[in-house]
């Protein structure tokens, strides 16, 4: 690795710059943007080539494929969704992508009830729970019970971008 990042350093020529691109910010979504420099270019390259990602990418859709059976199949596992505290949006979101996909529309009938239920009423749980953190704080509530509070933040974080931020940070490629 450390012999073809010398390569592409070696290799790598700089671009000329207008006199008017000079003034232009740097987009806010550069991280997504297909890589312009030769680079970058191998930089994603090597981004896509990692086997952890990489398998994880591919089982992903079986894994939500087979949620999505055992929701519809296995009472015991039903009971567990149903009991639950929901999900984080991100599989949120991907859970009902994939309903719409697999799931017949009797399934949805009975699926979308529950899961937006669980949704609703565990957001507005959390959203409680950050709301008394802050009143907490004021010198009026200072001998007041924290109730469920004490985490409220790490937990908002966990169900809007998913992990537990007391986790040691993320790192997405070694």
């Amino acid at each position: 690795m450390n012999a073809q990042l010398k390569e592409e350093i070696q290799k790598f020529t700089p671009k000329k710059v207008s006199f008017l691109n000079k003034f232009k910010s740097v987009p806010d979504n550069i991280a997504e943007k297909t890589a312009e420099t030769s680079i970058g270019q191998w930089i994603q390259n090597k981004e896509k080539s990692c086997y952890v990602c990489h398998h994880f990418q591919t089982k992903y859709p079986r894994y939500l494929d087979t949620f999505l059976q055992m929701v519809v199949k296995d009472n015991d596992f039903r009971k567990l969704f149903q009991n639950s505290k929901g999900f984080c949006l991100h599989h949120f979101k991907d859970i009902v992508e994939a309903a719409e996909i697999k799931m017949s529309d009797s399934d949805k009938k009975d699926f979308y009830p529950q899961l937006f239920s669980l949704m609703e009423t565990n957001m507005h749980r959390l959203e409680e729970d950050i709301s008394w953190l802050v009143d907490k704080y004021d010198y009026r509530n200072k001998d007041a019970d924290w109730k469920n509070s004490k985490d409220a933040n790490q937990r908002g974080i966990q169900k809007i971008r998913g992990g537990y931020p007391a986790d040691p940070p993320f790192r997405k490629h070694i």
